[in-house]
């Protein structure tokens, strides 16, 4: 099997990088925007700007796919409320461009989303909700899977997710786990929300979910998550529990005392029993995740 994955300069796209090449029958072909940040030994890797319509379909006719999994998109929340353009460009116009690419070349989809696509009025989450996004981001990944619904013709997989943290192979990224480890070690306070809740995802577990729909042929939507529902405060309280620091620096606060360009919502979190039954997805536990990303932190 040949799979194409956009964005592999990302979290995702580096997590699937090194599980694909990792697995036995699988040829890997990784696109990311310039140049590539993967490892030499990361195999081959084409520049894929994917708002470019003519270059997505040169690059999916030259290299015949099988299955693509598109994990590159615009996700820093404020910045898609304010650069609006920019935002519907890479989530919308860019999904436009690899359907009726995939379409031609008879290509299956495996398609990342977000939990940001509902309201917060309640979770956790199962695929039949109904999405009702209260930010731009949520209103242009909504859109995006609304047209693979409407026009992939060649079999397609949505795979929602909701707050993926890892590590990055430069450590250009931060997440939750980081943020904490480091403020506390460095003596500072942090204010922490006790009012939003989710199921934060492990990078290498989202990974694993992309790899098993596009295995299978996976289609339809699919919620993958970890299985633990938590607030961001019981995300730092656990984060210095397992680095044994001291939650003295760990204040609770609530959203109100934020001010952000776009609204969050307040309880998402998926029900994640549909991608156990039929894709075999098992994830860490949040305590299991901080401690596969303290090893790559030793290492």
């Amino acid at each position: 099997m040949k799979i194409l994955v956009t964005g592999s300069n990302g979290l995702l796209g580096q997590k699937l990088t090194v599980l694909l090449q990792q697995t036995p029958g699988v040829t890997l072909v990784a696109t990311a925007r310039g140049k590539s940040v993967l490892p030499p030994t990361a195999g081959h890797f084409v520049s894929l700007d994917v708002t470019d319509g003519e270059a997505v379909e040169r690059v999916l006719a030259a290299e015949k796919p099988d299955v693509v999994i598109h994990g590159a998109a615009m996700t820093q929340v404020d910045q898609c409320e304010t650069e609006r353009a920019q935002c519907w460009a890479a989530n919308v116009t860019a999904v436009e461009h690899i359907v009726k690419a995939c379409n031609r070349h008879a290509i299956h989809l495996v398609h990342v989303s977000t939990d940001f696509v509902f309201d917060g009025s309640h979770g956790p989450l199962e695929e039949t909700e109904t999405p009702h996004p209260i930010n731009y981001y949520g209103e242009s990944k909504l859109a995006a899977e609304q047209y693979i619904q409407q026009h992939a013709t060649s079999g397609w997989a949505i795979l929602r997710t909701v707050l993926v943290y890892g590590i990055t192979n430069d450590m250009s990224r931060s997440n939750i786990v980081l943020w904490v480890k480091n403020s506390i070690e460095q003596g500072k306070t942090i204010q922490v929300v006790n009012d939003q809740w989710r199921t934060p995802t492990l990078a290498e577990d989202l990974a694993q979910g992309c790899y098993l729909a596009a295995v299978k042929r996976a289609q339809g939507i699919y919620h993958i998550s970890g299985k633990d529902f938590l607030s961001p405060y019981q995300i730092a309280l656990a984060t210095a529990d397992y680095f044994q620091l001291d939650k003295s620096f760990i204040q609770p606060t609530d959203s109100t005392r934020f001010t952000q360009p776009a609204k969050r919502p307040a309880k998402t979190g998926f029900i994640i029993e549909k991608a156990r039954r039929e894709l075999g997805y098992e994830p860490h536990s949040f305590p299991e995740g901080i401690a596969v990303l303290a090893n790559q932190l030793s290492s």
